[in-house]
């Protein structure tokens, strides 16, 4: 098939959309589809080669306000409009829903192109971390509108599911995610790497957090537990990956924490091997990448019972979660990791071996079996059409 991605991030960008898109990109390339990338420009994008088999259109963008390292795509009709009535795509994806995806699903239902929605990221519940609470309701209004434009819309857990269904969302299906166990394992644990946080053996435990250093994340519960963890364990330090607004505030507070800043790839693994306790409070995930990551890693992970961690911790068997905003819960099961070195010892063996099954080739073959049959129906449908005109005339 042709198949146009409409996003508005996309590698060499770090965050969970991107990398996610690239993993799908990969397995449609790999299974000989032909793909049309319609995304924002970056000059870090335009050097790249993105992969064979795909044609990169760049697209103008904003940067979104309080979040620089995103934009916002532009509507682009008539570009799109000439791509894609000399290029006609057989299935549309659009990952993201910024003016640039809202545009294209637009031109795509105009020119009777099946388009398939992506809800990867919750900004209905991001908006009161930037001081726009009050619009929080418009903003869930625009994504009702958006994402029922659309064929069909896909989230990554059966829970996620249900509250976008309660939104109002009427065609949703589940599309979850894997892990690159090659990429994440306890065989990238780097004694050097712990050498230069001032670990001086392996008993002394290091807590990770990955991901962007923002007000949505829950940064501050992050610190609690910390603290917390260390009146248990007075050599326990803390590893922060990843770059945001709150960076300059949380250094400023906490000069004992180790700032590693944005790191990916083989870099990225060394830094997840070479600790032991994982943490996410973040409670505006669609999913949570970073927690399948951490499992892969062989990290005990603590997190909320949602999500990701929802999806794939057993609560003391393969991790460790707390209800949804109980964070008195969260802390005091962060703590557990600390009473026993054999416990940690066990969760983290169990967290590794459980991400072995969760690989990314079966969700990439229940991706492009969506797109064909979304594909298939939309063709079928208009032969129907086509064949009732004709019998009328």
């Amino acid at each position: 098939m042709l198949i146009t991605i409409v996003t508005e991030t996309y590698m060499p960008d770090v965050n969970g959309v991107a990398m996610t898109l690239c993993r799908l990109l990969n397995g449609l390339v790999e299974k000989g589809h032909k793909l049309q990338l319609v995304c924002t420009n970056s000059d870090e994008r335009e050097d790249k080669d993105l992969h064979v088999g795909v044609d990169y259109f760049p697209v103008k963008g904003i940067s979104i306000p309080g979040y620089r390292e995103a934009k916002f795509g532009l509507p682009c009709r008539k570009i799109l409009e000439k791509l894609w009535s000399t290029l006609r795509p057989d299935v549309i994806y659009v990952a993201t829903e910024g003016p640039l995806g809202y545009s294209a699903i637009k031109i795509a239902r105009a020119a009777s192109i099946p388009v398939i929605s992506g809800f990867h990221t919750n900004f209905q519940l991001y908006s009161k971390h930037y001081g726009a609470g009050l619009v929080s309701r418009l903003v869930e209004r625009y994504l009702v509108s958006l994402h029922n434009r659309a064929d069909m819309t896909l989230t990554p857990t059966a829970e996620q599911k249900n509250k976008l269904v309660t939104m109002g969302i009427k065609s949703v299906k589940v599309l979850s995610r894997g892990v690159d166990t090659r990429l994440f394992s306890p065989s990238k644990r780097s004694i050097s790497l712990r050498t230069s946080w001032g670990i001086a053996n392996e008993h002394e435990p290091v807590m990770l957090y990955v991901g962007r250093i923002a007000a949505e994340k829950n940064l501050d519960l992050a610190v609690e537990t910390y603290k917390y963890m260390k009146r248990v364990n007075k050599k326990l330090r803390f590893v922060l990956v990843g770059d945001g607004p709150l960076s300059y505030k949380l250094k400023k507070q906490n000069p004992d924490f180790i700032f590693a800043g944005m790191r990916t790839g083989e870099e990225l693994s060394k830094y997840y091997a070479s600790s032991d306790i994982f943490v996410f409070p973040s409670l505006t995930e669609t999913f949570g990448n970073v927690v399948l990551e951490a499992m892969a890693s062989g990290l005990g992970v603590i997190a909320y019972n949602y999500a990701a961690a929802g999806m794939h911790i057993r609560h003391g068997v393969n991790g460790m979660t707390a209800k949804l905003r109980n964070k008195y819960e969260f802390i005091s099961n962060a703590c557990d990791f600390l009473g026993s070195t054999e416990f940690l010892e066990e969760i983290r063996h169990e967290a590794s071996q459980y991400a072995l099954q969760q690989s990314w080739s079966e969700v990439n073959n229940q991706f492009e079996n969506i797109l064909q049959e979304q594909a298939f129906k939309s063709f079928n449908d208009y032969s129907l059409m086509s064949d009732s005109i004709q019998s009328h005339a």
